[in-house]
């Protein structure tokens, strides 16, 4: 198999372009999409604070990576790498160890926060308690108001995530799904800047994850590829496994699904009406009277004394 370029040795064949690339050419086209996806979602200027959330993990990683030789301080752009221990042994320290180490190396600004922030609490302690709710709903909650929080102190404007194609498209099923329109209609990237949350973008939005793994092997960039001991509890998997048959069957389909997405986008946002701007008492913007991740750390908390 021949690269269409330059006829060297091809890495990879895109199904949905019908593309064979080589190593090099494959990296430009990958690139050339992921800056032109920051383009097109953040606007940035000298004095900026962009932050970059970072788990380890091969999509953050990239992100990671490619903002950095984007945004490196010669440009007047700051970048900072934040990073949430959430308490699982044995897969996050080996991770974050990555994180570290590919920040000092790089001369990255690094920050960490932990769930032990929030009441002592672990996502190993927190596991056992978790009935009608699986795991991940409480990490995921955790998880989002450590970012912000840690984004919002270091006067970030933008928080970067490494959600890929495959994120996206299983989230725009997963909420169509369920009906939940207002949710649908306040997927990232945000666009509206609602007072106390850092507004989150995806570089690699429209990148599939397969190719975002590839990239990594193929740029040489570490990253932690240990699974996450609760991850087969979540609902996603199922969703997961619907648009990954789709796209087997019809390559492209997750492309039709976020591009779908973005074309009815404006017409929920409108639906769903502006939003009266509420803070809980810990200082995060809510849509009631508390946070849900205050509301969780109560009710956990709780369950652990008795």
């Amino acid at each position: 198999m021949r690269c269409d370029l330059c006829g060297k040795d091809a890495v990879t064949f895109l199904k949905y372009n019908g593309s064979h690339l080589c190593g090099l050419h494959f990296m430009e086209f990958f690139e050339r999409r992921v800056k032109k996806e920051i383009r097109k979602e953040v606007s940035l200027y000298k004095g900026d604070t962009v932050a970059v959330a970072v788990s380890g993990g091969k999509d953050s990683m990239v992100t990671l990576s490619i903002m950095h030789s984007l945004f490196d301080g010669r440009n007047g752009i700051r970048l900072v790498c934040i990073s949430i221990d959430e308490g699982i042994a044995g897969y996050r320290p080996p991770s974050l160890d990555i994180v570290r180490k590919y920040c000092s190396d790089n001369g990255i600004e690094y920050h960490e926060r932990a769930f032990t922030e929030l009441s002592g609490l672990t996502m190993d302690s927190i596991a056992p308690l978790s009935r009608e709710n699986s795991p991940c709903t409480y990490c995921g909650v955790f998880r989002r108001k450590l970012m912000n929080d840690e984004a919002r102190r270091v006067g970030a404007k933008y928080l970067a995530t490494g959600h890929n194609l495959d994120d996206v498209a299983q989230s725009v099923m997963m909420n169509f799904v369920r009906g939940d329109v207002e949710r649908l209609a306040r997927l990232g990237p945000h666009t509206n800047i609602r007072p106390g949350l850092i507004p989150r973008f995806y570089p690699l939005r429209m990148i599939p994850e397969k190719e975002s793994l590839l990239y990594a092997i193929v740029a040489g960039i570490p990253f932690w590829d240990g699974e996450c001991p609760y991850w087969t509890e979540a609902l996603r998997n199922e969703y997961r496994d619907t648009v990954d048959t789709l796209e087997d069957r019809s390559p492209g389909t997750k492309y039709s699904i976020v591009s779908s997405y973005d074309k009815i986008k404006p017409l929920l946002k409108q639906n769903a009406g502006p939003r009266e701007d509420r803070f809980c008492v810990c200082g995060e913007p809510c849509n009631g009277r508390r946070c849900k991740a205050c509301e969780y750390e109560e009710e956990l908390s709780e369950k652990l004394r008795n």
